[in-house]
This record gives structure tokens, C-alpha cells and sequence, in this order.
């Protein structure tokens, strides 16, 4: 039985989309995902880069790997893990004082005593109540966390959404911890104010996802506000040189609680459109590294949205602020111009089972790849039942246009030199890339 300490695994745990999953990589997964619990920590360097241990398991549990494929990938990952920290059994005590608690927040030292805290919490009272008080309840800390929870490129949202996805309390704790570790600079800067321009949560969206992009795509200032010499260019490109615009545009973005399928429909199918569509047609195809975080954390909004346990304005908050950070990660990373022909003119030659498997089979992959894998797949799934209105609602990615970006995927990263390009948007980001092989 799964709980805050053991990871454990069964073919019931398929998560949102599964393909041929399997028990006895059930069983090898759960025993690595446990290892990697207990012995490393959620960075893998002093700049904070993520373990994504967690998220290539489960990933290719999902899409149907062997109990070699899982050893072998995460052999490959663990060599430049850094080891978990110990416990402090006194700082995990003080966490139950919300002062405390408040002062340990953002401070990476301290992820193995959150973990510690955490682990305790969900032993007590279980996933639900521990989810509820520590992000959803409205208080300081709680609104601090859930912030937080978007810092990193998103990471302790993807990170926690495994968890809840796959019923695996041990790596909600983990993303809990990991969440309590980031730094939070995009709630006052960016949630807070957007929130209160669009005049709270929950307002009908009168405007389409991709209606916002095609207008900040044509606001020269907005998208020339990031620039490549940029550290953390949400922040000190975007909101230090357009917070204005960027605002304007991302209050836009609502969601009101008829409108929840529609929006995740459009949430997913507009980032799949401009990670995809951000192509150089002069150079071989590459996806943006940053973008496809955007559509690999898409994978999880269902789940959210159905959870009985959350109550309908978190929901349609965490929505909003899905939709808000998309357009912003779209303008960081460049505002590149997009190809949508580099799409429907591609050839999807390779069936989805044979992307499945070749996805599961890379073992030198950190876990992007069949994350984006599944995420296209979902995407697929999610998307379809709105096709019929597919230019009232602002989806440009239909029919097999998701199969023919899975192969682009597959294809682009067969060249290990570089599987992503860092920066779509960037003249300099491309430079590294060769020009494309003509017939």
C-alpha cells in the first residue's frame, strides 16, 4: 500500500493516460522511486536545477516501458544526483509553527526536513487534508505555497501533479517539500496584481487563450520586453521591462466554472500550438526546452478539475493561473514567430505506439521527452470533443496534427547533440543547430 514513506505502484495507478503499463515494472519503478527518496535530494546542483527522477519514471511506467528500460534510465540519472541531506528532527518539530514555517520557506537546506514535515502530515491526515490546508486554505502561508508552487519553470506543479496523478502520497509529499524550497517572486509580481485587474476569480472568459497570444504576439513592446542576456527572464526581462502589458494581457485569461473543459482544452491545445510552431524554417527542427514545460505540466489540469476534494474557485484559480504563466512563458522566451505549416505539412510517418517506445527506450533522457510524449497524447484526447468548434475556441492543433508533432518530437530528438533549443525566440539560442537536410 502506498503511503507518505513508500512509494508503491499497481496497474490501477495508470494515472491520466496510460499505455500498457505493466506490474512487474510496477514493482522495479516503486523500488527506484523509493531509492531515489531516500537518497537524493531535489536538486541536483547548488543552481538548483530539478531531479526529475520522479517524473521519467512514472512517465515511462505510464507509456508501457520494461523493468530494464526503468533500470537503465535510472542508472543513467542517478550518477549526478546530489545525495539527500539528514533530517534535523528539531526544524521538522518547529514547522508546525506557521512563523517558523514561514521563515524556513524558500531555503533548499530545508527540503529534507519539509519532506520529513510533510510525510508526517499526510500520515495523519491524509493527502486531502494536508492539500487543502497547506495550498488551498486562504491563509498567508497557504496563498505563499501555492505560489510557490509555480516558481522553477513550473516544477513543484508538475512534480505534485505526479503524485496526485498516479495516487502516490510519498511524491506529493515530495512536491510539497520541493514547493516549500523555491522562491517566490511571482505571486506579488505577477498572481496578485493580474488577479485583482481582472477583478478576482472566476469571471467569464470572454476572450480565447489564442485570441491573448495573437494579441500580445502584436505588441511590439511586450514582445520585445525579454532579451537573451536576461537571468530569469519572466522576471527580469518581462515584468521589469513590460508589467504593464504583460498584466493587461494575462487578466484576460479567465475562467468561469462553465467554461472549466473548454479552458483546459484551450490551455492545453494553445501551448502545444506555439511550443510546436516555434520552428526556424532555415534550421532542422527543435522544441523549445522552456515551452515544453509548459505543455507537460497540461497534462494534469483534468485531474485537478475533477478532484472532488478541492473546491470549484481553487480550480478555476489554478486554471487561470495556468493559462496566466503559459502567455508569459511564451513572451520570456522570446516571442517567436510561428510556422503553423511546419505542422501540417509534416509527414507523420510513425504510429503513436512507436513514439511510446521509442520515447521509453532513450535511456540518456532526464524525462522531458516522454513527458512531452504523453502530455501530446492527452492533448489528443482532451482537445477532440471541441474540434467541431475548433475556430470559436481558438484551437489550432486538430485531428492528426497531434500525431505529426509526436513524430516532429521523435525526429528532432534523435540528434544528441542538442535535443532542445533553450530560447525559441533567440536568434543566438539557434546558432548551434545545423541547417535542414533537402531532398
Amino acid at each position: 500500500m502506498a503511503t507518505a514513506k513508500k512509494v508503491r505502484l499497481s496497474v490501477a495507478d495508470s494515472g491520466v493516460f496510460s499505455h500498457g503499463i505493466r506490474e512487474d515494472t510496477a514493482r522495479t519503478a516503486s523500488d527506484l522511486l523509493q531509492e531515489d527518496m531516500e537518497k537524493h535530494h531535489v536538486f541536483f546542483n547548488d543552481s538548483g536545477f530539478h531531479n526529475h527522477i520522479p517524473h521519467l519514471i512514472l512517465s515511462m511506467y505510464a507509456l508501457g516501458a520494461s523493468p530494464d528500460e526503468i533500470k537503465a534510465a535510472y542508472a543513467s540519472n542517478k550518477s549526478y544526483q546530489r545525495p539527500a541531506l539528514p533530517v534535523d528532527n528539531a526544524v521538522v518539530r518547529s514547522l508546525h509553527d506557521k512563523e517558523h514555517f514561514g521563515k524556513c520557506l524558500g531555503r533548499e537546506k530545508h527540503y529534507s526536513n519539509f519532506l520529513a514535515f510533510f510525510q508526517q502530515e499526510i500520515d495523519e491526515k491524509g493527502v486531502e487534508k494536508v492539500l487543502n490546508e497547506h495550498l488551498f486554505s486562504g491563509d498567508e502561508i497557504a496563498e505563499d505555497m501555492l505560489e510557490r508552487m509555480f516558481g522553477g519553470l513550473i516544477h513543484p506543479f508538475i512534480h505534485s501533479g505526479f503524485g496526485i496523478e498516479f495516487n502516490q502520497p510519498a511524491i506529493v509529499a515530495e512536491g510539497l517539500a520541493q514547493t516549500a524550497v523555491h522562491e517566490n517572486w511571482i505571486g506579488p509580481l505577477f498572481f496578485r496584481p493580474v488577479e485583482k485587474a481582472a477583478g478576482g476569480i472566476g469571471n467569464p472568459g470572454k476572450k480565447s487563450m489564442l485570441q491573448i497570444l495573437e494579441e500580445i504576439r502584436a505588441d511590439k513592446k511586450l514582445t520585445g520586453s525579454s532579451r537573451w542576456d536576461d537571468s530569469t527572464r519572466m522576471k527580469n526581462g518581462v515584468l521589469k521591462r513590460a508589467p504593464d502589458e504583460m498584466m493587461k494581457y494575462a487578466a484576460e485569461f479567465t475562467v468561469s466554472a462553465d467554461q472549466v473543459q473548454e479552458k483546459i482544452a484551450e490551455i492545453i491545445n494553445t501551448v502545444a500550438y506555439y511550443t510546436s510552431a516555434a520552428q526556424r524554417p532555415d534550421k532542422q527542427i527543435k522544441f523549445d526546452f522552456f515551452f515544453i514545460h509548459g505543455v507537460n505540466s497540461s497534462i494534469f489540469l483534468s485531474k485537478i478539475a475533477s478532484l472532488p476534494f478541492v473546491e470549484e474557485h481553487v480550480k478555476l484559480r489554478l486554471l487561470e493561473w495556468t493559462g496566466r504563466v503559459d502567455l508569459m512563458l511564451y513572451v520570456a522566451y522570446g516571442a517567436p514567430n510561428l510556422h503553423l505549416d511546419e505542422i501540417t505539412s509534416y509527414t507523420a510517418s510513425r504510429s503513436w505506439e512507436s513514439i511510446f517506445a521509442y520515447s521509453t527506450a532513450q535511456s540518456g533522457d532526464d524525462g522531458h521527452l516522454p513527458k512531452l510524449v504523453r502530455a501530446l497524447k492527452n492533448g489528443e484526447r482532451v482537445c477532440r470533443p471541441f474540434e467541431a468548434q475548433a475556430q470559436e475556441r481558438g484551437l489550432k492543433i486538430t485531428g492528426d496534427m497531434w500525431l505529426k508533432i509526436a513524430n516532429m518530437v521523435m525526429d528532432s530528438t534523435r540528434d544528441q547533440h542538442a535535443l532542445w533549443v533553450r530560447g525559441a525566440g533567440f536568434d543566438e539560442a539557434w546558432n548551434e543547430f545545423g541547417g535542414r537536410s533537402r531532398l
